[in-house]
């Protein structure tokens, strides 16, 4: 039996540790882990021929080596090239050894940028180091990569060239699949990692090389692929043909609700109950902007599954928006008949026991509530729907739970997936392409289009004015929205104390309410049953009101420090205000001096009511990795392409999946697993 060693495993080193942190495992990650710029150390400038401002490398002997203590205590070293002209070199932060390195009579190779100083031309903190008279250049340019502080781009450049030659890096796919005039993955790789000296840096920065096309070729197609193997792997399972009886409860709850649909309404709802008829489970993204009417949408799509005999479960990404959905929902449904079960964190003992019992036993034909409905324990007998609003809120692994709660009958529930975020359609057929997407492009009548005003924070007393006038002459309600500051829930929380004060002082006699992360459910409860009912003025809230909140005679809000808010989510804020008749307002108070993206998001916002025109802008803002939120459960899909400079390379991409699945699945298998790993896997849900 050979012998087993007990010696520890050697302490990884700070650097080891980065590459980690950094994704840096595998070979193919090295090769993939690309420069963020160059520098060209393939030629040398005679001091006397560089300019000031121009980042130069320049060679020559040491002719003084000196460190000085008047004032900060520096190393100053002088060098001489072959014309006789001098560079003095500046160092603030210096180690003993680089006074070794450059100790009078050795020669050194400096780059920087050379500046006018007052005892002649000068580099501050240049790079260097010692060479011999024969010394080469380096014959490509130098890569720069993405890297952190205990990882010096010595070491990286290192590992990264190290893990190019060992990385597999043969061609996957078939001949004639690369649109031509593009290299080998190995070619542009190599080509990527060390230019040649006479290469188109602005090619090069701008990602238009040949080299840089090819690589986002390549992802776009393995994403392409991956997203057509999920769509087809999920028409391979079996779903129960949902189908509602003629004078059912769909038509019911349809006769019932107190207003007509819109045709986009009735145009996606017949979308949907095709789809519930079919044995494959729906994959569908219902997209509309705020206040488009998805709600009751979604409640007839539940009519169709539970007049079909099956159960349909509803998941909220908060317990306000849930609470919002389960008093809509409770009082269309009720009346016909149904029992809606209601599941949430703050449901305990007893009254949730008997809650999980229902959806087990299948006599709550709907459950409606937060994560909580995908717990272990939570079990049911039939479920034929499931429904999940915001569901970019939601992570991968809550979509895939909660579409197992049927698994043990060998069936799928059909899902149904909300979003007041519209998705663009680059987006759309990246992203999403193996979604089928319905989309409800008109808002119901009545409605009235919100007036947003921006304003700085020094007029913050003439908006509470506003308010006073509002409350006193209209008796209108308001809400004023505090941000959300990450760093400290505290802060957070003295921030909206404090102008809850103020305003409660600012309106004597009328109620103000204060809504906030930190308080119990039933208490946010009983403030916003205050706040519906029209028993209570205004609302100071954290970001918890973001949307589900529907209170038809609130008709101006106020959003504090706005220039910390996303694009999305001010868009989501504004609609909970223009939801009656009542002409509203969305006043935007920022602090300055705003950054171009800030001043960005309140231009667009201050210009468009249009939710989809939003969504276009906020990628534009933001890019698709963050846009999409956790569609990827915070794995980025694209790290290369671009999605709407690159929309030709997408076509194309779009074209050959089918075709490369089709006649060559072993080599579609072997690119997606290149490019994706697990995290196609995402794709899935």
């Amino acid at each position: 039996m050979p012998e087993v060693s007990s010696s520890p495993a050697k302490p990884k080193s700070a650097p080891q540790k980065a590459m980690e942190k950094l994704g840096l495992v595998r070979d193919i990650d090295l090769a993939l882990h690309l420069p963020l710029r160059y520098e060209d150390e393939t030629r040398l400038t005679p001091i006397l021929q560089a300019h000031e401002g121009q980042v130069v490398q320049c060679e020559g002997l040491v002719i003084e080596c000196r460190i000085e203590l008047r004032g900060r205590r520096q190393l100053l070293v002088r060098i001489e090239d072959e014309t006789g002209a001098e560079l003095l070199l500046r160092f603030i932060h210096f180690y003993p050894s680089h006074q070794k390195t450059m100790a009078v009579g050795n020669r050194i190779r400096v780059r920087g940028e050379l500046r006018a100083g007052f005892f002649g031309r000068e580099m501050v903190h240049p790079t260097f180091k010692a060479v011999g008279d024969d010394t080469p250049l380096a014959s490509a340019l130098t890569p720069v990569y993405p890297s952190s502080a205990s990882l010096p781009q010595a070491y990286l450049r290192k590992a990264v060239a190290a893990g190019l030659r060992r990385a597999p890096l043969e061609e996957t796919l078939p001949a004639g699949i690369v649109p031509a005039g593009l290299p080998s993955l190995r070619e542009a790789l190599d080509f990527l990692h060390h230019p040649p000296p006479e290469a188109q840096l602005a090619t090069l920065e701008d990602h238009s090389h040949p080299a840089w096309q090819r690589l986002k070729f390549e992802e776009l197609l393995a994403q392409q692929i991956s997203q057509l193997q999920a769509q087809r792997e999920r028409a391979r399972l079996q779903a129960p043909a949902l189908v509602g009886r003629r004078g059912g409860l769909h038509e019911q709850l349809l006769a019932a609700l107190p207003f007509g649909l819109t045709g986009a309404q009735q145009r996606v709802g017949e979308e949907i109950a095709q789809d519930l008829a079919r044995p494959q489970p729906m994959h569908r993204l219902l997209q509309g902007d705020v206040g488009a009417g998805k709600t009751v949408v979604a409640a007839l799509a539940a009519a169709v599954a539970i007049d079909a005999g099956w159960q349909c479960a509803l998941m909220a990404p908060t317990e306000i928006l849930a609470e919002q959905h389960f008093r809509k929902l409770l009082g269309w449904l009720e009346p016909l008949g149904l029992k809606v079960a209601w599941l949430t964190g703050s449901v305990k003992g007893k009254v949730r026991q008997k809650m999980i019992d229902a959806a087990a036993d299948g006599s709550a034909q709907l459950v409606i509530g937060t994560h909580a409905v995908i717990e272990d324990k939570v079990k049911f007998a039939k479920l034929g729907l499931a429904i999940i609003d915001e569901q970019h809120r939601f992570g991968v692994a809550q979509r895939l739970a909660l579409r197992k709660k049927l698994a043990s009958m060998a069936l799928e529930p059909h899902m149904l997936m909300m979003s007041a975020t519209p998705i663009p359609r680059t987006l759309a057929m990246t992203y999403f392409a193996d979604l089928d997407v319905s989309t409800i492009d008109e808002l119901p009548p009545g409605r009235t289009p919100i007036v947003t005003k921006v304003f700085a924070d020094g007029r913050r007393d003439n908006v509470i004015d506003r308010i006073r006038d509002e409350v006193e002459t209209r008796s209108a309600q308001v809400y004023w929205v505090c941000p959300l500051i990450e760093e400290s829930e505290a802060l957070d929380l003295k921030n909206a104390i404090e102008t809850h004060a103020e305003l409660s002082a600012a309106l004597p006699g009328r109620s103000v309410g204060l809504l906030h992360g930190r308080m119990k459910p039933a208490e946010k409860a009983a403030v916003m049953a205050e706040f519906s009912a029209g028993r209570m003025s205004v609302l100071v809230a954290t970001t918890v009101i973001e949307v589900g909140v529907d209170v038809p005679n609130a008709s101006l809000m106020v959003i504090e420090h706005a220039e910390r808010f996303g694009l999305s989510q001010l868009h989501q804020l504004r609609g909970r205000v223009g939801r009656g008749a009542v002409a509203s307002v969305c006043v935007l108070i920022y602090t300055g001096p705003l950054s171009q993206t800030g001043k960005d998001r309140l231009k667009a916002m201050a210009e468009t009511n249009d939710g989809f025109e939003i969504a276009r802008r906020d990628l534009d803002i933001r890019g698709p990795g963050e846009f999409m939120g956790s569609r990827q459960s915070g794995a980025e899909l694209l790290r290369f392409a671009d999605l709407q400079e690159d929309a030709p390379l997408l076509q194309a991409a779009r074209k050959l999946a089918p075709m490369l699945l089709d006649r060559h699945a072993a080599a579609a298998r072997r690119h997606v697993e290149r490019w994706l790993g697990t995290k196609a896997e995402f794709l899935k849900a």
